[in-house]
């Protein structure tokens, strides 16, 4: 479905990205977990292209997207195929990113209609199904300013479902939300990863990486440093550097354990 091909970025003398190297197949759930200035949310970003490659190939579904070598030389995409493949790409940021003069019905339905074209009642008729996949129907008339921050998280889940995508990005989807409003968001993201949806998880929630993820990848100084099953992540890592990250998340805690606390369903 997805795949990066020893991609690299920097900022100026900052080098973001390193040999980056990924593969996420069809319905799977890959978490992505580091510290911070890893450059886990660079690489969600470049996934999207939102940020473009210094080097090296993102494939989706099988050809390779924006930049790429062929017959020797560098091949640049033009826009419109870009906004084609983003178009299947849903991303969910830290920071909701909801239209404030629009109300939750109007945030989910404003790309369907005004980049799929779609007529806006079929539209509406879609957003309030994904309104209620998140379990928010009954706000579908209310501003984001009178939302809830867990609220507004599932609207914008709804918002990039509505354009029906075959991978999901979720960028530090539960940071900005109280502690007592993070359940509800992991709990649609765990919804969506039963129901088969492709993810690529960026999260400091380690007991979702745990239980939900087929793969977790660990990254520091912008490089993965190993990836595989939780079990192994998270019971028996090889690297150094990885052990060193989940024992700073365990003393962090306090509780004996490596997984941050969820609230309860």
């Amino acid at each position: 479905m997805l795949r990066l091909d020893r991609i690299d970025k920097s900022f100026g003398r900052l080098h973001v990205l390193r040999d980056v190297t990924l593969e996420v197949r069809k319905g799977e759930v890959v978490c992505v977990i580091g510290p911070s200035g890893a450059g886990k949310s660079t690489l969600l970003r470049c996934i999207n292209h939102l940020e473009t490659v210094d080097s090296g190939t993102i494939y989706f579904e099988g050809e390779p997207v924006y930049r790429y070598a062929k017959a020797g030389k560098v091949v640049v995409d033009p826009d419109r195929k870009i906004e084609e493949i983003r178009s299947h790409i849903g991303m969910v940021f830290q920071s909701f990113n909801l239209f404030p003069h629009l109300t939750a019905l109007g945030n989910v339905i404003e790309a369907p209609v005004h980049v799929r074209r779609e007529p806006v009642e079929a539209a509406r008729k879609r957003g309030m199904a994904e309104l209620r996949r998140v379990g928010i129907a009954e706000k579908a008339n209310q501003y984001p300013h009178r939302l809830s921050g867990g609220q507004q998280q599932r609207v914008a889940i709804a918002r990039a479902l509505a354009m029906d995508p075959k991978v999901m990005l979720f960028d530090e989807a539960t940071s900005a939300l109280d502690p007592e409003l993070i359940g509800e968001v992991l709990r649609v993201m765990r919804q969506l990863a039963t129901e088969g949806m492709t993810m690529v998880v960026v999260t400091h929630e380690m007991g979702f990486a745990r239980d939900v993820a087929d793969r977790v990848v660990f990254m520091a100084d912008g490089a993965i440093v190993e990836e595989g099953p939780p079990q192994q992540i998270f019971s028996a890592p090889r690297a150094d550097r990885t052990r060193q990250f989940l024992q700073t998340i365990l003393d962090r805690n306090g509780n004996g354990s490596a997984d941050p606390v969820e609230p309860p369903a």
